[in-house]
């Protein structure tokens, strides 16, 4: 199949895999409730994200041409976007060329379908995988385990939440939320044959996940891997990683599977000098990865002998034909957005739902999966899990205006949500400051809510319909006296008054210094 499909809405999911693990099952305010009560959470968070960020803006800071970095990377994936299509098919054709198979996945159900027949007909029951957010985002492993195949995660984050039977909570560090305490405990419940005098220190758990997995890397024959970026000139895949499993799973196995989404294509070889110098900086806070892995199909003797890519659709075209999805895919999944953002930090990446948490989640999650005007709809949620306070933006190193996106999406969500409460109040604030004497009135009558107020002289709870507004803010009690009556009073003449000569007088003064 060829890359015609392009620009054409995605097709529906067909399965319970379908939107895979993109759509949550309640919106971020209920998660984020109850994920906010966790204060270990919060302090493994607090702990991990100010420690990312200490590093990044060390290692950013040393290079005097930072900027015009972040520049060119962000005109090169605007250019990629734009001629996505005429890129998608050069890198079909010359992945093809060099002896691999390309395969066109118009979303997670037929990405799996394709994924489970290529397993299935190499005989083998088990596949060993690399950290891949594509095959998250599509519940890959979910389905291979419903039709009997045994997925195992390698990257040692990823190996830490399978075996919790848990859910990553950040694009680069998915265990992010645990410390060495838990993976003790998980690593001694979960892991056959472990030590049981383990200990909790990082050298040591490490140690016994190398010895878990080692076995799988030398008995396992196939392999599945995402992609960070996928060269149309030459065919060339690269992921990059910071353990070595990456490595392993891409030389050993007899047969590679890459499932790539489409939005990772670049248009020429060079075109990495850029995105391997931002990436790192911006993700991990290091100079460079200590593995940057690439192949171009097969080479015979070395390595898998059959060679798999998957390009994966699940959205992507639908989101590449809106101003704001378009942006979004410029993505290179650093994470420096979630790592910067204050409610991220405190809320954890589980309260998004998704594959995608943070700041680029509210934005691209919505985009991939669909946004509905339904109050309970999980993904109309996340546009608003933000303060826009902007610190995505500045961290961002291919210059997402995400706070701007966020604020389209919300815009795009109150005009699909029809008549609302909210929609009301304003339309008759609007009629009443149209009338000074309405305005004046209701001034007046606002004086009556200071009885709802508390001795602090804040109203925490307002009746429906307004409660809404109440549940996530104070509001300040109304003054014993507005501007307008004050002004209107003796004191308030004779104030203006006085305000009015002191000005004149510093005029006439400012005049005299001129002429001089």
């Amino acid at each position: 199949m060829s890359s015609t499909f392009l620009g054409m809405p995605a097709t529906p999911p067909r399965s319970p895999y379908g939107t895979g693990n993109l759509r949550g099952d309640r919106t971020f305010p209920e998660a984020a409730h109850d994920e906010l009560r966790n204060e270990q959470l919060r302090r493994n968070l607090g702990r991990a994200t100010h420690t990312i960020r200490a590093k990044r803006l060390n290692v950013t800071g040393e290079l005097p041409d930072w900027e015009e970095l972040r520049d060119a990377g962000s005109a090169l994936k605007t250019d990629t976007m734009n001629r996505l299509p005429e890129l998608l098919e050069q890198l079909e054709r010359k992945v093809t060329e060099r002896g691999g198979t390309v395969h066109w996945a118009r979303d997670g159900v037929e990405a799996n379908e394709i994924v489970t027949r290529l397993v299935k007909a190499t005989g083998s029951s088990e596949v060993i995988k690399v950290k891949s957010m594509a095959t998250q985002e599509i519940g890959l492993n979910e389905h291979l385990e419903s039709v009997g195949i045994t997925p195992c995660e390698t990257d040692l984050a990823e190996l830490i939440v399978q075996l919790a039977h848990d859910k990553p909570s950040h694009i680069l560090v998915p265990a992010i939320h645990r410390n060495r305490d838990e993976i003790r405990q998980i690593f001694l419940k979960e892991i056959p044959g472990i030590d049981p005098g383990l200990d909790n220190v990082p050298a040591h758990l490490a140690a016994a996940a190398r010895a878990y997995l080692r076995d799988k890397f030398m008995t396992t024959k196939v392999a599945i891997s995402g992609a960070n970026f996928g060269i149309a000139e030459t065919g060339t895949l690269c992921v990059v990683e910071s353990e070595g499993n990456g490595r392993m799973c891409l030389t050993l196995p007899d047969t590679l599977i890459t499932v790539m989404g489409i939005e990772k294509v670049l248009p020429r070889y060079q075109d990495l000098e850029v995105f391997l110098q931002l990436l790192p900086r911006s993700s991990t806070g290091e100079r460079m990865n200590p593995y940057t892995s690439m192949w171009t199909g097969v080479t015979p003797d070395d390595g898998p002998q059959d060679f798999h890519l998957v390009l994966l659709d699940n959205g992507r075209t639908a989101a590449l034909a809106d101003r704001i999805g378009r942006e979004a895919l410029n993505c290179i999944r650093c994470s420096a957005c979630l790592n910067v953002c204050p409610v991220y930090e405190r809320a954890g990446g589980h309260a998004y739902g998704s594959t995608y948490p943070g700041p680029i989640g509210a934005v691209l999650t919505p985009q991939l999966a669909g946004m509905h005007a339904a109050k309970d709809d999980p993904n109309s949620s996340l546009p608003y899990a933000s303060s826009l306070c902007g610190a995505c933006f500045d961290a961002c190193p291919v210059k997402i205006d995400i706070p701007s996106l966020l604020v389209e999406l919300r815009h795009q969500h109150t005009e699909e949500s029809g008549t609302t409460v909210e929609k009301l109040a304003m339309k008759a604030a609007a009629g009443v400051m149209k009338r000074p004497k309405l305005y004046t009135a209701a001034q007046k009558g606002a004086a009556i809510g200071r009885v709802m107020a508390g001795r602090d002289g804040k109203i925490s709870h307002l009746p429906p319909p307004f409660d809404g507004w109440s549940d996530s803010r104070d509001i300040a009690a109304p003054p014993k006296q507005t501007f307008r009556s004050w002004l209107a009073s003796a004191e308030g003449a004779a104030t203006m008054r006085a305000a009015a000569n002191e000005h004149e007088k510093n005029q006439k003064n400012q005049k005299k210094e001129e002429e001089k």
